[in-house]
Order: structure tokens, then C-alpha cells, then sequence
């Protein structure tokens, strides 16, 4: 369930991290696509908390450097790791792919850090992203390390769609999926979820959060790969412990 008013408010935010430069009120509802007298009104409340200003008076509006203050409390108060942040970029250049680090939302696994391959063909991966939980080698790393009462109760929740053939559709497929890596020491995924990529995932180590890594790529570099990039990532998390 999505509640509009703060998705337009997120949507906003994005719309000027790729403008970079101030926008009209006008000029975002057609962009946007969106009423003129509701994004007037929208426009008009962010303005009045701050959090949007005219930078040269009538030249259209942007974001004031209040975001900035409150995601940097934010961040500060929880930040993430160094040695998490670290890890992504070495496995990233050790194995040449796309690494992300993946922390539970719900049915979901978001992207909390991530470094990207500099390979032309690769997995195009944000912080932010959203991947299904159990559909990903990324969400199931996440999921190994709840207890049994945990996922049991996460299912019940789960819509399982079949992305793919190779998707795991019921929380049985799921839990069989976790034994497996259990017998292999590494989680891994075969276009489950997007097309044409594979990869392998494994629980981080320590503290107090539920964290996994994920080192992705397209099928035909990664899928017979998946055994040495999972060596791979073992061996750096090794050092974490």
C-alpha cells in the first residue's frame, strides 16, 4: 500500500537530485505529470517547513539544505559501518562485479551501500533499491539469519510472485532454498528475480544488525563464476570477524 501524498513528497526529492537546477511549481506538475492545484499546494507546504526555497527569488524553487541536516543526524545516529562500506568496494574490485549490501525492509531487502562494476555490462544497483526478500540470494542471506518463528510469521506476509521460472513460489521452496545454502556455505540466485543476472550472497558477520552481501552480475559472466566469487567474498568476510 502506497500513501500518495508521501510518495509525491519522495518523488519531489528525486525529481531534483536529476534537475539540479530550481523548478517552477508549474514546471514540476508537468514534468511530473501532476495536478497543477495539488503540486501548488505540495510546493507550497515545503516551502512553508523549509525544506524548499527560491535561491533567486521567482526563479522557481529547490531543496534547502534542511534535508541535508536531518539525513546527516540521521545517518550519524546509525551510521553504517566503515569496515560494511569497505568490504562492498574491495569485493567490488576483487571480483570485478557489483556488490551491494542489504539490510531487511518488510518482504523486502534494501540496498543500504553499494558498489558498482565498472564493467559496461553490468548490474545497474542504487542505495535504495528494493529486492523481494525471498525471491534473491541477497533477501534469503537476510533471511537465514532470523529465527525459524521469524520467517514463519515474514511469509504469511509475502506475496509470492513468479518472476521467472526459477523463482521460489511458496515459503517451502524458500526454506529448501536456505538448506541448500546451509549445505554449501553461500546463498545464490539464477535470473529468480531480474532477467539475465546471477549472483551469490552471504550473511555479514557481527553487530547488531541484520546485514548481507550480494555480488552480482549478468549470466554470462557470473553464473559459472558464483562458486569463486562466493570464495571470494568468504575470504573478506574472514577479516570482518
Amino acid at each position: 500500500m502506497i500513501v500518495r501524498q508521501a510518495a509525491n513528497v519522495l518523488e519531489i526529492l528525486e525529481y531534483f537530485a536529476k534537475r539540479l537546477r530550481p523548478a517552477t511549481a508549474a514546471e514540476m506538475a508537468e514534468d511530473l505529470g501532476w495536478p497543477r492545484s495539488s503540486t501548488f499546494k505540495l510546493v507550497a507546504t515545503l516551502a512553508s517547513k523549509g525544506y524548499l526555497y527560491e535561491p533567486r527569488g521567482r526563479g522557481g524553487y529547490y531543496p534547502s539544505p534542511r534535508w541535508l541536516v536531518l539525513a546527516d543526524a540521521v545517518t550519524r545516529a546509525e551510521p553504517l559501518p566503515d569496515r560494511v562500506q569497505r568490504l562492498a568496494r574491495d569485493l567490488m574490485q576483487a571480483t570485478g562485479e557489483t556488490v551491494a549490501i542489504a539490510a531487511p525492509a518488510g518482504t523486502f531487502a534494501t540496498f543500504v551501500d553499494v558498489a558498482e562494476s565498472p564493467q559496461p555490462v553490468r548490474y545497474f544497483a542504487q542505495v535504495g533499491d528494493r529486492v523481494p526478500i525471498h525471491a534473491t540470494s541477497a533477501g534469503r542471506a537476510l533471511l537465514a539469519q532470523m529465527p525459524r518463528d521469524e520467517r514463519a510469521r515474514l511469509y504469511r506476509k509475502i506475496d509470492f510472485v513468479r518472476y521467472s521460472p526459477t523463482t521460489p513460489v511458496t515459503a517451502a521452496a524458500v526454506e529448501a532454498r536456505l538448506d541448500e545454502a546451509s549445505a554449501i556455505g553461500w546463498h545464490q540466485s539464477n535470473t529468480e528475480y531480474t532477467p539475465d543476472l546471477a549472483g551469490i550472497a552471504l550473511p555479514l558477520p557481527g553487530g547488531d544488525r541484520l546485514l548481507s552481501v550480494v555480488v552480482v552480475g549478468p549470466v554470462s559472466r557470473c553464473l559459472e563464476r558464483r562458486p569463486e566469487m562466493a570464495a571470494i567474498a568468504a575470504k573478506h568476510l574472514a577479516r570482518l570477524k
